[in-house]
């Protein structure tokens, strides 16, 4: 496993941020997981992220010029990230969307940097019905951008509904668009973790079993 992957998941684990037991997702679905970016919420946990993002961006290889955050765990995210790309030596635009677009003042629903013109990569926490990431790349469009890429912190790799396909929310978000979906780390990393980790191997079996019931055809 790559270090940007474990540093990921030791950094989760130590933020809160994944957890193991019984949760019950807006699916309905019963997961012996859950993860939360919204518990990365001190400025080192965001600077150890960011460092996370920013190398599994550079070892993806994606070439962009602005990092765009969607409202509103985003926003943070693509902000952070863009923070640890100056700490490097590459001073990004960085821009993201309001809920809901102002009247008054500079008006719009973009704060930031303009889009126009520009190669945006999408900078979020999950992909999971795909609904804000669409949103987001109409956003793009719609201000003139071209968007080159999603980065987002954790691939699920579920199936949407799997009776029907076996394909994922971010393997249909990356067909649809033609655009590649970079995850910092997988259900397949996480699988791997936690069978080299003696305080994880009991969780093994469970995260393989909801993978056998779940899990996306990249999952496998």
């Amino acid at each position: 496993m790559s270090d940007h992957r474990s540093r990921f998941l030791q950094l989760a684990l130590r933020a809160d941020a994944l957890r193991f037991g019984e949760f019950t997702l807006k699916s309905g679905r019963q997961s012996p997981y859950f993860f939360n970016a919204g518990l990365f919420n001190s400025g080192a946990l965001l600077g150890e992220l960011a460092s996370c993002y920013a190398d599994a961006i550079a070892a993806h290889g994606v070439g962009f010029d602005l990092l765009f955050g969607p409202a509103y765990k985003g926003i943070p995210l693509a902000t952070a990230v863009a923070c640890e790309f100056a700490r490097r030596g590459r001073d990004l635009p960085v821009a993201f969307n309001r809920k809901e677009a102002k009247a008054h003042g500079e008006g719009g629903s973009l704060i930031g940097a303009p889009l126009g013109g520009r190669r945006v990569l999408i900078v979020d926490d999950v992909i999971t019905a795909g609904t804000a990431i669409r949103e987001a790349l109409a956003i793009i469009r719609n201000a003139g951008g071209i968007a080159a890429g999603i980065v987002i912190a954790l691939d699920r790799q579920e199936a949407v509904d799997p009776s029907v396909s076996r394909r994922s929310a971010a393997q249909t978000v990356a067909d649809e668009h033609g655009l590649p979906v970079i995850a910092v780390a997988s259900l397949s990393d996480l699988l791997e973790f936690a069978g080299s980790q003696a305080e994880l191997v009991a969780q093994r079996e469970r995260l393989l079993a909801y993978r056998a019931a779940y899990g996306s055809d990249a999952a496998a």
